[in-house]
């Protein structure tokens, strides 16, 4: 599943390199790469090298209440823009290119693009990914 979303999402010529890891380690990546000592769901560098923490995206995918694989597909596209020069300071733009990656009705609980300017509600369950 996540090769075939990588193939999907990558540009012909781009590689992808993806670890799958624990809260530990991405809290130790974070803390070494962004100075916070926490766990988060997605770190990313520039060619395309990803790390997502599978403990954060069990647990996003519980509490959303989809699968395991509908997150680690959002947490790879979302790494991949990142990879691409995507940030959150381009809110909107990254938000449309996340649609445009997933689709609308796949995309996993709320685009970047509808937290700005609005309380952060309840996620929203896909149709399919």
């Amino acid at each position: 599943m996540i090769r075939a979303a990588a193939r999907e999402f990558a540009l012909p010529d781009e590689w992808i390199s993806m670890s799958l890891v624990g809260d530990k380690e991405i809290s130790r990546l974070n803390l070494d790469w962004r100075g916070r000592g926490s766990p988060t769901d997605v770190l990313s560098w520039s060619p395309g090298e990803i790390v997502i923490s599978l403990d954060t995206a069990r647990r996003q995918a519980r509490e959303g209440g989809w699968t395991l694989a509908l997150e680690l597909r959002r947490l790879l596209a979302h790494g991949i823009l990142h990879c691409r020069g995507y940030d959150h300071d381009a809110a909107a733009r990254m938000a449309a290119a996340e649609r445009r990656m997933l689709g609308r009705d796949g995309m996993v609980g709320e685009s970047l693009s509808e937290r700005e300017g609005k309380q952060v509600g309840r996620r929203r369950r896909p149709k399919s990914i």
